[in-house]
């Protein structure tokens, strides 16, 4: 007789933390330290191959183009693999495809067969942002679900630091080609250690396949449950809104947020190289602003439980716009280092909140990862456009106007969520 599928999805919406869950969560957050150092290492390269001449300030916007595009394909090719076939088939060749071809591209003899493998790793790293945050999310009890998540930015943005940090040693040391191989190595060994990544209960319970389901949530369960009448008050679903409302509201946030986050962290080294500081002092320079992005998340993680989603949100984009109309007009060493961090600690409360809670509460779960996916590639499709855009700016008209654009992206999310947007705080997911 088959296990009822209310009864169980009560179970997990309850289940205290246990050996499991924590095993999940540490093998998804190991893997979003690698998506968030990715994008800091190839700024880092981004900036040291153009000040070296192996390639021109538009071959270099080709480079980040082609992070995103790959970046672009894989959200939305994990989306439909994960809601289709199961979130564990998303993680399955992702790390393999991203660990093979970014150890490869530390041997490419010329930036056009680097930006091609490049694209092709970033394809294998695009499922990371969509399955991580979303497994976290199906896994993690209702009362903790924003915790939770939350703490898996904490970690996955440690990511931004530490990449940076390396960067600053390993680059003038052994050459901008050692970050590559760093990367590959790194990403192949977590492939080997999470290649008996559990199934989500979740999606099995929505595919009618309930006794798999209960022996998971069984191991879920061993250390008992919360008393379920912190929940009684909480209990109705998130998802009373449609998928293309749920969607449509997505976009914009993570969109807004990932542009905002991308345009500033990718171009920081190049940035400060534009106003006269070398290239060691420019990767160190941004390496002590990154610090702000665990900084950011965990403050994101704090409140976003306690003062509900969208205040938290609206606050953040706030924040950003004003910072980064500041930004445009420092010009002292330290006024750069100070609002820079500023800058990239609100950025990341946004991450925190919006990409790793918000983006996957205003989906169910037959559609959470195409949901995720969407949002998270159009965001990435959108950056494929930045890098371009960015140079333009830098060559032709002013840096300046690279922090206005920042500024309004943030003012138009925050009007948008502000007036559409539902509070999914400590609610039932579907």
């Amino acid at each position: 007789m088959a296990t009822n599928a209310l009864t169980l999805e009560t179970q997990l919406n309850t289940a205290r933390e246990t050996p499991l869950f924590y095993k999940v969560f540490a093998l998804a957050s190991a893997g979003m330290i690698l998506d968030a150092a990715d994008v800091y290492m190839a700024s880092a390269i981004n900036s040291t191959m153009i000040a070296q001449k192996f390639a021109t300030i538009q071959q270099g916007s080709t480079f980040l183009s082609a992070g995103f595009l790959g970046l672009f394909i894989g959200s939305i090719l994990a989306g439909y693999i994960g809601d289709f076939f199961g979130r564990k088939k998303s993680y399955q060749i992702n790390l393999l495809l991203f660990g093979a071809f970014t150890l490869l591209a530390a041997f490419m003899p010329n930036i056009t067969l680097l930006i091609i493998c490049r694209f092709i790793a970033a394809i294998g790293l695009g499922a990371e942002i969509v399955t991580g945050y979303a497994v976290v999310n199906e896994f993690a009890p209702i009362k903790r679900r924003g915790h939770w998540s939350g703490m898996n930015a904490i970690v996955a943005n440690t990511g931004a630091p530490i990449a940076l940090l390396i960067a600053t040693f390993a680059i003038p040391k052994f050459g901008w080609r050692s970050m590559f191989i760093i990367m590959g190595i790194l990403a192949l060994l977590l492939w080997l250690l999470r290649r008996h990544f559990p199934e989500s209960p979740r999606w099995l319970l929505a595919k009618g396949r309930n006794e798999e389901a209960a022996t998971i949530i069984n191991e879920l369960t061993s250390r008992g449950q919360y008393d379920e009448d912190e929940f009684t008050d909480k209990a109705e679903p998130t998802s009373h809104i449609s998928f293309a409302h749920g969607l449509f509201i997505a976009i914009i946030a993570v969109s807004a947020t990932l542009l905002c986050q991308y345009t500033f962290t990718s171009w920081v080294p190049t940035l400060l190289l534009n106003r006269g500081i070398n290239i060691v002092s420019s990767i160190g320079f941004s390496a002590i602003m990154m610090i702000g992005a665990p900084i950011g998340a965990a403050i994101g993680a704090a409140l976003v439980d306690r003062a509900g989603r969208k205040k938290v949100i609206l606050s953040g984009f706030a924040g950003v716009a004003i910072l980064g109309i500041a930004y445009a007009y420092e010009t002292t060493t330290a006024g750069i280092l100070i609002n820079g961090f500023l800058l990239t600690v609100t950025l990341y409360i946004l991450v925190a909140t919006v990409v790793s809670v918000y983006n996957n509460e205003l989906f169910e779960t037959t559609h959470r990862f195409r949901g995720a996916g969407i949002s998270n590639g159009i965001s990435k499709l959108l950056n494929v456009l930045m890098p371009t855009a960015v140079a333009f700016l830098i060559t032709q008209v002013s840096a300046s106007f690279i922090f206005y654009g920042i500024a309004i992206m943030a003012i138009i999310a925050a009007l948008i969520i502000g007036i559409w947007g539902p509070e999914t705080g400590q609610k039932a997911i579907k």
